[in-house]
């Protein structure tokens, strides 16, 4: 059974068209680089596990603990059969060996090998069937966790662009359950967005569920009804109908989107002056485990760059 998500709002009168965009599990998505502080789960700021994207070599500069004069860095590329990671650290003093550890979404430890340090430099290459995980050097041969305190002498920094994905926890059944954290747009654009989580994988199916709108600049007031239908194995159903529209800007179009929690934005569908006619219908589906929703005025539609003109919140 559906699980229904209403928003009340209030009128204004725009044109619009119905849009499906249909985006299979593999399709590839747009894809906006980030800077997501709210997503980092330590004070400190130790948190920094990111999701690297496929064929493409990401430079991550590696941040020393208290150590002068000691620089770090990993080349790391994700492959479609597994991830490539090279090392090279050096300006180390009284360190012979150390030991390369991948942290994970959910806070597991994988040991990815010992690092000999000779002179000060230690240099190591391997492979990892992970994609989305955090880098620290350790003397400690055995780690299970990672935590502000836990010893270490270089962790993995936030390349620019990149955002960090949220410590993950784990529901009845055992399967990893995002924290509902806010997603916000690339440095540079028009506007900063910020979107909510709305928790998909914590609906009920059967149950309704009522989410704030809060519609602000050309569509203040406006009024529509969402309906969220998550599927255990497949992708997530999401209708969108409006209600007592009118046209939108000369040249301008709205555009329906869902963002993930790694900020990864899904246009879902866009709003086309067609003229008479006062509601419309976007009915569409995303592969995203999690998301928010908010409502962009664009000149052009590839990425999120416009007036944010609405946010949705469960």
């Amino acid at each position: 059974m559906s699980k229904r998500l209403l928003c009340i709002l209030g009128g204004i009168v725009l044109s619009l068209a119905t849009v499906t965009t249909t985006l299979a599990q593999n399709t590839p998505t747009t894809t906006t680089t980030t800077t997501q502080t709210t997503a980092v789960q330590n004070a400190d700021g130790t948190w920094t596990v990111i999701e690297y994207p496929v064929d493409k070599q990401v430079i991550v500069n590696l941040t020393p603990n208290n150590i002068p004069n000691a620089t770090g860095r990993a080349t790391i590329h994700r492959m479609a059969n597994g991830t490539m990671v090279n090392l090279d650290v050096s300006g180390l003093t009284n360190v012979s060996n150390l030991n390369l550890y991948a942290v994970d979404p959910l806070n597991r430890v994988t040991l990815l090998g010992p690092v000999t340090v000779n002179n000060g430099t230690g240099t190591f290459s391997t492979t990892t069937p992970l994609d989305k995980f955090m880098l620290v050097l350790s003397p400690e041969a055995n780690l299970t966790t990672y935590t502000p305190q836990t010893n270490v002498l270089f962790r993995s920094s936030v390349p620019q662009g990149f955002a960090v994905v949220p410590l993950a926890s784990t529901d009845k059944d055992g399967a990893a359950v995002g924290e509902k954290v806010s997603a916000v747009s690339t440095p540079g654009a028009t506007t900063v967005y910020t979107a909510p989580m709305l928790n998909i994988p914590g609906m009920k199916r059967g149950e309704d569920s009522t989410i704030k709108v809060n519609f602000t600049g050309a569509l203040t007031g406006a009024r529509a009804n969402i309906n969220v239908e998550p599927r255990k194995d497949g992708p997530t159903m999401i209708t969108a109908r409006f209600h007592e529209l009118k046209e939108a800007p000369a040249g301008q179009t709205y555009v329906l989107w869902a963002v993930g929690p790694d900020n990864r934005y899904v246009k879902l569908g866009q709003i086309i002056n067609t003229g008479g006619r006062n509601e419309a219908e976007i009915k569409s589906e995303t592969a995203l485990h999690d998301f928010g929703l908010i409502v962009t005025l664009e000149d052009e539609v590839s990425t999120p760059r416009g007036t944010l003109v609405g946010t949705f919140i469960r």
